[in-house]
């Protein structure tokens, strides 16, 4: 699996925001995230929470059979998609590094398994 399997197919993953939220405060904002679920949402808010300008985030499922979050965001200063785009951003580089050490140990596995299977026939070769 390559990074550009990871990315997103714009048709069907979209990203909305709220229409109750339009025109508001920049800093407040729902948004509506498209064939998404708990997965995205948990760890998207997880990372946003960690910008100290993040007063509040939290998602929700509208319904179970509903392919869709509902993401708010809240700020103390900043636009709430500055936080949205770094929190993606974030997310992203983690899943990666993710990916590349999960990767790096299955090749390990492999490579110490085919010594292994290596030494075993040449002691019983010697007998």
């Amino acid at each position: 699996m390559s990074s550009s399997d990871l990315i997103p197919n714009p048709e069907i993953h979209t990203l909305e925001v709220a229409t109750s939220t339009e025109g508001e405060d920049e800093t407040c904002v729902t948004y509506v995230m498209h064939h998404e679920d708990h997965t995205i949402g948990n760890s998207l808010r997880y990372m946003i929470l960690k910008n100290p300008e993040v007063e509040y985030c939290g998602y929700s499922v509208p319904h179970p059979s509903e392919e869709k979050i509902n993401l708010r965001i809240q700020t103390s200063s900043k636009p709430a998609v500055e936080v949205l785009k770094t929190g993606l951003v974030n997310l992203q580089k983690v899943s990666l590094h993710a990916l590349d050490t999960f990767q790096e140990a299955v090749m390990n596995f492999k490579q110490n398994r085919k010594e292994n299977n290596e030494q075993g026939d040449v002691e019983m070769d010697s007998d």
